[in-house]
């Protein structure tokens, strides 16, 4: 492994996008993300039959209540924090696909938001919207 990265998310063009976009996103936002984040590595573990029963999917939510630290960004709420945690803790392969699904959730809410009522401040939702074109090259991932 490239010892350059200095977080493990960014060893993937796509997540380490993700996760800086949504990490730059209000607390609203990260929070709504991580729900469907945790529903989505649920279901992908679920397909690779990762999980077999109800059991297994508390223990997995419960081992992403672990608390490595305090200093992340994703520390300062525990949906947000599980989330990530899970995320960290699945194979690689699933990361990946899990990854392109955490693009178009980050995406799908930064765009929902940039419509609601003008109290949101459209320069900082622009200047953090997720290009999916700009990491083209991530596109060897088999899904």
């Amino acid at each position: 492994m490239n010892e350059y990265y200095s977080r493990w998310y960014d060893k993937d063009p796509v997540l380490s996008m993700s996760m800086r976009t949504l990490a730059n996103s209000d607390d609203a936002s990260q929070i709504a993300v991580a729900l469907n984040l945790i529903k989505v590595i649920i279901e992908h573990n679920i397909n690779n039959n990762e999980f077999s029963n109800i059991e297994d999917i508390v223990g997995a939510v419960e081992d992403g209540l672990i608390q490595k630290g305090t200093n992340r960004w994703y520390d300062l709420d525990a949906t947000v924090r599980t989330a990530i945690q899970m995320l960290e803790r699945c194979d690689e392969k699933t990361r990946q696909k899990v990854a392109l699904d955490m693009a178009q959730l980050v995406i799908e809410k930064i765009v929902q938001d940039a419509d609601a009522p003008a109290d949101s401040d459209e320069d900082a939702i622009e200047g953090s919207i997720l290009d999916l074109d700009a990491v083209s090259d991530h596109d060897d991932v088999n899904i």
